[in-house]
């Protein structure tokens, strides 16, 4: 059976909660379509995210790869279209704050998520789980994770599926900090699962 790597967030910033790792501690181990998933939560912090995937992506040698996140305010899934080579944005889990760096100083501009995203977006539609694809990642950890796989992937030259999705808040972030639009946490899961399901069968 292929194998998915499927990482989420631990909770960030103020908030207490972070729906992407309740998906990836569900989804960890089961079965979809043609893979098995392997779910893990990394910690936000410039420091140590990539270099746990990194190592996650050795132990694990997966097939595919889909990167969650947290986007709370918006009010749809959002698969991401590219990462572009800048960290910046508030403070991390550390404390430590980026600023107008290049994540890698000698890569490109950005990179282009792998994933069939179109595909991903029209599949959530017709199982009436709003979707559409965006067009920025931002500059914070996702942007940072998103953009550090893409380019390990490049110069490994291996021909792996992998991207970035962005989560809204679910009902219980939502509130915890109050007026942002949220999916229950079953919808998220279930969304996901269903992206997984699609991208084995691509």
């Amino acid at each position: 059976m292929k194998k998915v790597l499927l990482t989420g967030f631990e909770p960030f910033l103020h908030y207490t909660i972070n729906p992407t790792a309740e998906v990836v501690k569900q989804l960890h181990g089961q079965s979809i379509g043609q893979f098995e998933v392997c779910g893990k939560v990394l910690p936000v912090q410039f420091s140590k995210t990539w270099e746990q995937c990194h190592v996650h992506i050795e132990e694990e040698k997966p097939d595919a790869v889909l990167l969650l996140g947290l986007a709370a305010g918006r009010y749809k899934i959002t698969p991401e279209r590219v990462a572009i080579n800048c960290a910046d944005g508030e403070k991390d889990n550390e404390g430590i704050v980026k600023q107008d760096e290049w994540i890698q100083s000698d890569g490109p501009d950005a990179y282009f998520s792998t994933l069939p995203i179109r595909t991903f977006v029209n599949v959530l539609q017709e199982k009436v789980l709003p979707a559409e694809i965006s067009n920025t990642a931002g500059t914070y950890l996702c942007n940072y994770i998103m953009y550090q796989t893409l380019h390990y992937f490049k110069k490994a030259d291996r021909d792996i599926p992998a991207g970035f999705i962005h989560l809204p808040a679910s009902h219980e972030l939502a509130v915890e900090i109050g007026n942002v639009p949220s999916f229950s946490q079953q919808d998220l899961t279930k969304a996901v699962s269903i992206m997984i399901q699609h991208l084995s069968e691509a």
